[in-house]
């Protein structure tokens, strides 16, 4: 028998997508307003889900107090409040988009679970903007 246990968390950070090969034209017709040589920001929100089987003794999947901490430990405190393109590393040569934000969230979370349970991260940019990432 398996279920699926999620957390919520947020974070808020500034970014700026762009193309160091391109011009500021041409990343300004791609990546339009989001392209602001002096950044912008987001209040992001995410969702952590956990997907395994039942443990019979415990009854959970994974103790949802561990998966707290370990996504403030791992997400929030790193990026939170921060310059992704300038403060975080992976975002040194990595387009910080939304697309690319989950990943590395799901990257800094996976080492940290069981083998056995599956990891999906939703990261939205706005309430009407996100992406699932779970490592496919």
């Amino acid at each position: 028998m398996k279920a699926k246990v999620s957390r919520k968390a947020h974070f808020n950070a500034a970014h700026r997508l762009f193309c160091p090969d391109w011009d500021q034209a041409r990343n300004q017709e791609v990546f339009g307003k989001c392209s602001n040589p002096n950044f912008h920001g987001h209040n992001y929100e995410l969702i952590v889900s956990v997907t395994g089987p039942i443990d019979p003794i415990t009854g959970f999947v994974m103790d949802l107090k561990v998966l707290k901490d370990l996504i403030q430990t791992e997400v929030e405190d790193v990026l939170d409040h921060k310059n992704l393109n300038a403060e975080i590393p992976e975002f040194a040569t990595l387009n910080p988009t939304a697309e690319n934000i989950a990943v590395v969230i799901w990257n800094k979370l996976r080492p940290h679970l069981q083998s056995a349970l599956e990891l999906e991260v939703q990261l939205y940019e706005t309430p009407r903007n996100y992406v699932t990432f779970n490592g496919l």
